[in-house]
């Protein structure tokens, strides 16, 4: 990889962040299209700052990850319909407008979700059960009703997770009464499963018998104890890894205007997971 005084640069805002396969997936993806870009780890707790900085440094773009995707909108410029339609931001465009640095917010992580689902669902009519509600919870609960499914929330957070099931018009319940719970389709939105709490899952076994399809967006391990749970009750499971990859590519193409080359991005993902 070449770095000089042209090198555009890019990167991925959270906390934490050292886990992240983003800069792996991405940086594949600007060599295989010969561009001078790198991507780049900022683990962020002053989210403010942070931004600001973005600003002075003329960074290109970023990702926007835990816990930072419903806390930055207030501090950006201009922010996609379907992002302030999620209350979420996964992808900052750093656009030059005179001699200002505009911020720009979008929304990838529903069509990060939704594709590989399509995948192993019908989803139009579906039921699906998600597990949380925060910034995933409402890209996935999004594009699950985009898609024509029907959707129950389920979280740990009484206020939070009615809130958001008003807004979507659906019906919530405690993670408590999850075993009450049937469904076609179960994603779990949370951190739980997330190395080094890679023993956890967020629900008990027993209850994955009623879910046909069960989709976690934890990627690190690829195969969470929710997902080993889920296959030894006989359903079809969908790791975090699937989900990075098409709202990944989806910032590739925000970013650059030209067309990710997924399958390098795959590849490149699936590689690394393998070397860890």
């Amino acid at each position: 990889m070449k770095i000089d005084g042209y090198t555009d640069i890019y990167g991925i805002l959270g906390n934490p962040v050292h886990h992240s396969l983003s800069p792996v997936m991405h940086n594949a993806a600007f060599a295989a299209c010969d561009l001078n870009s790198v991507y780049l780890p900022f683990p962020v707790d002053d989210l403010g700052a942070a931004l600001q900085g973005l600003k002075g440094l003329s960074i290109k773009g970023v990702s926007v990850t835990i816990p930072h995707k419903e806390q930055v909108i207030p501090h950006l410029d201009h922010v996609d319909p379907v992002a302030a339609r999620i209350r979420a931001v996964n992808t900052i465009r750093c656009e030059r407008n005179g001699d200002n640095i505009m911020l720009s917010g979008f929304n990838t992580d529903w069509q990060g979700a939704i594709r590989p689902l399509q995948e192993k669902a019908e989803l139009a009519g579906a039921e699906a059960v998600i597990l949380g509600a925060g910034g995933s919870a409402r890209a996935v609960g999004f594009g699950l009703l985009e898609a024509g499914a029907t959707i129950t929330l389920c979280s740990r957070t009484e206020s939070r997770g009615r809130q958001l099931a008003d807004e979507f018009g659906c019906s919530w319940q405690s993670l408590q009464d999850f075993s009450a719970l049937k469904a076609k389709i179960l994603v779990n939105t949370t951190s739980v499963g997330m190395a080094p709490q890679q023993d956890l899952s967020p629900v008990v076994q027993e209850a994955l018998h009623h879910y046909e399809v069960v989709m976690d967006i934890v990627y690190a391990p690829l195969k969470t104890k929710l997902l080993s749970d889920a296959e030894e009750q006989g359903c079809f499971t969908i790791n975090g890894l699937e989900m990075l990859l098409y709202q990944g590519a989806a910032q590739f193409e925000i970013w650059t205007g030209r067309e990710a080359p997924v399958e390098v991005m795959r590849q490149a993902l699936f590689e690394a997971v393998t070397i860890h």
